[in-house]
C-alpha cells in the first residue's frame, strides 16, 4: 500500500511540474521539441518529419503563420 501511495505521488509530482513549465511559457510551446535537433536521432541532417525544419534552422517550420 506503501509503494502504491508513494507512486501515485510521484506521478502527481511530475504532472504538475509539466503543467507548470507549459503555464509558464509563452502560449504554452516547449522549446526545441523537434527531432531535427537532436543528434543522436538525426546523424545524418534530415529534416524533422513533423514540420519539416531543418538543423540548422532556429524556429519550427509548424510556428509560421500560414499566408
Amino acid at each position: 500500500m506503501k509503494l502504491l501511495i508513494l507512486t501515485i505521488g510521484l506521478l502527481a509530482l511530475a504532472f504538475a511540474g509539466i503543467a507548470i513549465k507549459i503555464w509558464s511559457k509563452k502560449n504554452g510551446k516547449f522549446a526545441g521539441t523537434c527531432a531535427s535537433q537532436n543528434p543522436y536521432l538525426n546523424s545524418e541532417g534530415e529534416a524533422c518529419g513533423f514540420c519539416g525544419k531543418m538543423p540548422g534552422e532556429q524556429d519550427c517550420a509548424n510556428d509560421k503563420p500560414m499566408v
